[in-house]
Order: C-alpha cells, then sequence, then structure tokens
C-alpha cells in the first residue's frame, strides 16, 4: 500500500467516520470563549483539535482491541442478530494484533504531547482535563474497571464527560484560563446528544454482548425499557436548549437547532417494542445526524452572537 492507502486503512480501523462528535464540542467551547470573552487564539484552537481527535482515535482502538481480546468482537460476527460497529479487522485477521497496538499506542502519544504542550503553554490545570479523558478512554473495556461492561450507566457517564463537557470545558479554558459555570451548562445538549448516539449503539448487538457477558443498561433492561429511556435521553437533550436560551447561556435563536429533532422523532415512530438490528442502524444514524446538526446550530448561534 502507498502512504494514502495506508492513512486511508488505519483511519478506517479507528473509525474516523464518527470524529465530528469530538470536532464539535472542541468548536463550541472554543467559539463560546469568542462570543463571551473576545478571545480565539488559532494555534491553541488547532492544537486542541489535533490532541482532541488523536484521543477520540485512540478511544475507539483501545475500545476495539479489548472487545476483541474480551470475545465481544467475534461473538458479534457470529450472531446474525447483531451488526457490529467495531472495525472488524481484527475478527477478521485483517490486521495483526501487534500492529493495531502499535498504532492505537502512537495515536495515544500524539494525543498527550498534545495535551502536555497545552499544559505547559496554558496552564498545568489541562492536565486534569487530559488525565481525565484518558483514564475514561482506557479504562471503559479495559481490565481491572471495563465500566462499559458494568452497565448501571457507567458508560453513559463516562460518554457525556468525554463527550461533552472535557472537551467543551477545555477547549473553553484554553482560550481563555477560565471556567464560569456557563459553559458546563453548554456542554449539556451536545453531551448528552452524544451519550444517546453512544446508548442507541447498544441496539445493534446487544444480544451478542449479553451473550460475551457485557452488561449494557440495554442487555440489562432488555429493549423495551431501553427503548423508553432513549427516547427521554433524546427529549432531555432537546429541551436543554430552549431552556439554555432562557437563562442565556444560549442565544434565542439557538432554539432553530429543535428542528433536528423531527427526523429523530419520525425514525422513532417507527420502532416498536422489538426491533431487527437493521432499523437499530436507522436510529444509529438518526442520532448523528441530530447531534452534528444541533452542534453546527450552536456553533453557529455562538458565533452570530460574538459578531453582533
Amino acid at each position: 500500500m502507498n502512504n494514502i492507502q495506508t492513512l486511508t486503512f488505519w483511519l478506517k480501523a479507528a473509525r474516523a467516520q464518527v470524529l465530528p462528535v469530538m470536532i464539535l464540542p472542541v468548536m463550541i467551547g472554543s467559539v463560546a470563549a469568542y462570543a463571551w470573552d473576545g478571545i480565539f487564539h488559532l494555534f491553541f484552537f488547532l492544537l486542541t483539535l489535533i490532541g482532541a481527535l488523536a484521543a477520540h482515535l485512540f478511544s475507539n482502538m483501545i475500545n476495539d482491541l479489548w472487545d476483541f481480546r474480551n470475545g465481544v468482537d467475534t461473538q458479534a460476527e457470529k450472531s446474525e442478530e447483531s451488526i457490529s460497529t467495531n472495525s472488524r479487522l481484527l475478527a477478521n485477521g485483517k490486521v495483526s494484533e501487534g500492529q493495531f497496538t502499535f498504532v492505537t499506542w502512537a495515536l495515544f502519544v500524539i494525543a498527550f504531547v498534545s495535551g502536555l504542550l497545552l499544559a505547559i503553554l496554558r496552564g498545568w490545570e489541562l492536565l486534569l482535563f487530559a488525565i481525565a479523558g484518558g483514564l475514561i478512554a482506557y479504562f471503559y473495556v479495559a481490565p481491572p474497571l471495563k465500566f462499559g461492561y458494568r452497565g448501571k450507566g457507567y458508560s453513559e457517564i463516562a460518554i457525556f464527560l468525554a463527550f461533552g463537557v472535557l472537551p467543551i470545558t477545555g477547549s473553553y479554558f484554553v482560550m481563555t484560563r477560565s471556567l464560569p459555570l456557563e459553559v458546563f451548562l453548554l456542554s449539556i445538549p451536545v453531551g448528552l446528544l452524544t451519550t444517546l448516539i453512544l446508548f442507541n449503539h447498544h441496539f445493534l448487538h446487544w444480544r451478542a454482548d449479553q451473550e460475551a457477558g457485557k452488561k449494557t443498561l440495554v442487555v440489562l433492561w432488555g429493549e423495551k425499557d431501553g427503548l423508553i429511556f432513549s427516547k427521554s435521553l433524546a427529549a432531555l437533550a432537546f429541551l436543554s436548549i430552549p431552556l439554555l436560551s432562557v437563562i442565556r447561556v444560549l442565544p434565542w435563536y439557538a432554539i432553530v437547532a429543535l428542528f433536528a429533532a423531527i427526523p429523530l422523532a419520525s425514525v422513532y415512530r417507527k420502532l416498536g417494542p422489538t426491533n431487527k438490528s437493521p432499523v437499530y442502524g436507522q436510529l444509529m444514524g438518526a442520532s448523528l445526524k441530530a447531534t452534528t446538526r444541533t452542534g453546527i446550530v450552536i456553533i453557529g448561534s455562538l458565533l452570530i452572537y460574538g459578531l453582533i
């Protein structure tokens, strides 16, 4: 393979197609600094983005690696009722575990170096963000914690922190070296919607997870109750947007983001108490689109507020 083919191969292995769920919160935190404080540093923004994206890809790959070692990938490949959401490269033998491990930790090094540079240049407090994100990424499926396997909402809380609170507040701190309460509140909509993506993806392979001993909330609750929680989580995420507008964390015109809920609600209406895995693939796609569109509207509204 030439260099471009090699890069494309490993981007696919790291599931780079879902990077928008990390790009958006970094942009939201950075644009909020411009909107509220008139501060924006392009170099620090790019360094933050590089570190965050490398950390996200590391998270994807370390999860794939430990899911493979724990037998979840293999079980998903065997199950006719499940759709694997991992890269499948290890389960299908297309790449060696050694190669996969090397690239995984190379991404960690990039993320670590980026975080260290930001801590040196913008404040040691940023090491706390980096350490928290690194621990969540690694121990999500890695022993001894493996909290993504334990149910009880641990994985959902972790995703809310890793793709909502940490990147938004961290990006804002990089720009301003401050952390007002408003920036924590700002992380709620996208944090909840990213958590929704994670939760909905469990429906794709919950039977394989059950066989492999991975106790997600969908496994513990079953499809019917899992869907009730999924709909409630979506409703809470979109309800938070007008509430944040009322308390002036977001400008009033950010409520345009509510239109992003319409296609998602349409998919929910098509679901029954039990559904085939491909139907949940549609729900996953709708969740990702709703998150992306909402994030874009929030960024746009903050940018307009800053300009006027």
